[in-house]
């Protein structure tokens, strides 16, 4: 499995890179066909108001890319809700897989 972290507008400090790492390496046990990894750290610059700090995280398995978006006032809050959104579709896709291996057809 292949991870980028790549950010926008700011450098990001060990202490995130480690969060945003360790919460990665657990996508394996979700899906065992991940790819690749990229997460984008970004700092929205909004003029006169709290900068937003966004994370997204994209994900490449065979015939198919997930990608998960969150935003908050805090870039592990918005990277661990985007990882909780990215979990709910990797399994859902994978159930989805599941359900049509199972599936046998009545002739």
């Amino acid at each position: 499995m292949n991870v980028q972290i790549r950010t926008q507008r700011f450098d990001a400090d060990k202490k995130l890179i480690d969060h945003v790492t360790e919460r990665v390496e657990k996508l394996k046990t979700f899906h065992d066909q991940i790819v690749d990894v990229e997460v984008f750290l970004k700092v929205d610059n909004v003029v006169h108001h709290i900068k937003d700090k966004i994370a997204e995280i994209k994900v490449h398995v065979p015939k198919h890319t997930f990608f998960v978006k969150h935003e908050s006032k805090l870039f592990e809050e918005s990277f661990d809700l985007a990882m909780k959104s990215l979990i709910n579709q990797l399994k859902s896709h994978r159930e989805k897989i599941n359900n049509n291996h199972n599936h046998i057809p009545i002739e």
